[in-house]
């Protein structure tokens, strides 16, 4: 007897899968056949956990807080991410704004289930953060993807803004710094944008997972520059606690209810833990390392931008934070040139080396550009460069 197939909702259909996921995939099974890979594909700092960190977590572990929490966090916690934005950004935020989440992922998914109404359209600049528009569509919204290059340094523009905006339009989703260009909108630019969608009523979310790996210019939120704004953080990359799954959002005060209630609904609280462990972070001894990582990262940067350039691989915009280059492949010397897709498969088969495609980040630039992580040690970039040299040699 045939079993009737369960139908998934239709929602799915507007859900891509990652395509760096397929790279990996592809890259482990030829580390399996014995092959030396290179890995510059996913966006995960090579630092771990700093000490300080790793030894609150089991402070916390053996004084037995591992108990459900708030769903908007422990206060403690809060207190400190506050204390944070007085020293990193000089701007007071009241503790009872923060929302402790289990990653920038989980803040997303908050932040659309608490504003994205159904066939809501949200404007984002192509290219973006796969995620980004599908959290939207995870809510039955429509992420309107707008085409943003070089000349608008990859980023959304008030102008874009202005003349997108339109009946359906109920928001903006923005990344400063951005995955997967590295780059971060300018202040003033960023102002422009805020009050375009101020004016028309609309929210805003921005993503500042990569504020504290600014290289070029003291980091600005955009919290400084509009106070409605909602901000998007993790513990993630500065800080280096990827798998520890915790973020955080900056939300107005009459929204904390809303996101305390979906919270609570969702995901009832991010993990103990990691919350106590957090609490760590920011103290001097910790600080410390960060600043000394996030001076390697700068090195990093520094070198590999010229490496890319000398191989053919056009960087139009220099990143100023993160750890991506996004890299222009149209101008080097294969027969894929033009083909990201193709090209970053010879690059893994032949060399041996892991990049990202553009066609995750959207159609736009999907088939010129690569993206490159700098997140691994400078042997590694090194010794990357030194492959791809010979491949397109």
């Amino acid at each position: 007897m045939d079993l009737q197939r369960l139908a998934t909702a239709s929602r799915l259909a507007n859900i891509d899968a990652f395509h760096v996921m397929e790279l990996a995939k592809q890259a482990a099974e030829l580390e399996r056949a014995g092959r030396h890979i290179i890995h510059m594909g996913i966006g995960e700092p090579d630092f771990t956990a700093a000490e300080p960190v790793v030894r609150a977590a089991e402070a916390a572990m053996r004084r037995g807080v591992t108990q459900y929490t708030s769903a908007l966090g422990i206060a403690p916690l809060r207190e400190a991410i506050a204390g944070y934005y007085k020293t990193m950004y000089g701007i007071d935020i009241p503790a009872r704004r923060v929302v402790v989440t289990a990653g920038a992922s989980a803040a997303l998914l908050l932040a659309c289930a608490v504003l994205v109404e159904i066939g809501a359209e949200v404007l984002m600049p192509d290219p973006s953060y796969p995620c980004n528009r599908h959290f939207v569509a995870a809510f039955d919204g429509r992420a309107k993807m707008i085409p943003s290059g070089p000349a608008q340094r990859f980023q959304l523009t008030a102008q874009q803004v202005e003349t997108h905006w339109g009946e359906q339009t109920r928001g903006v989703l923005l990344a400063s710094p951005s995955n997967p260009t590295g780059t971060s909108i300018l202040p003033d630019e960023l102002a422009r944008i805020l009050k375009a969608v101020r004016t028309r009523q609309g929210f805003a979310i921005v993503d500042e997972i990569y504020q504290g790996l600014s290289y070029d210019a003291p980091p600005v939120s955009a919290l400084s520059l509009d106070d409605d704004v909602i901000t998007v953080n993790s513990f993630s990359k500065y800080f280096n606690m990827t798998g520890w799954r915790l973020g955080w959002l900056v939300v107005p005060d009459e929204l904390v209810g809303a996101f305390e209630k979906v919270a609570q609904n969702l995901f009832i609280c991010a993990s103990a833990v990691a919350q106590h462990a957090a609490l760590a972070c920011f103290s001097p001894e910790a600080l410390a390392i960060y600043d000394a990582r996030k001076a390697e990262f700068h090195r990093r940067r520094d070198a590999i931008v010229p490496a890319l350039e000398s191989l053919g691989l056009r960087v139009p915009v220099k990143p100023d934070g993160a750890f991506y280059v996004y890299a222009d492949c149209r101008g080097v010397n294969h027969p894929s040139a033009g083909d990201a897709d193709a090209l970053t498969q010879a690059m893994l088969h032949d060399a041996g080396v892991v990049l990202v495609p553009g066609q995750d980040f959207g159609p736009y630039t999907a088939s010129d550009y690569i993206r490159i992580s700098y997140a691994t040690s400078m042997e590694n970039i090194e010794e990357a460069m030194a492959r791809l040299g010979k491949f397109f040699a």
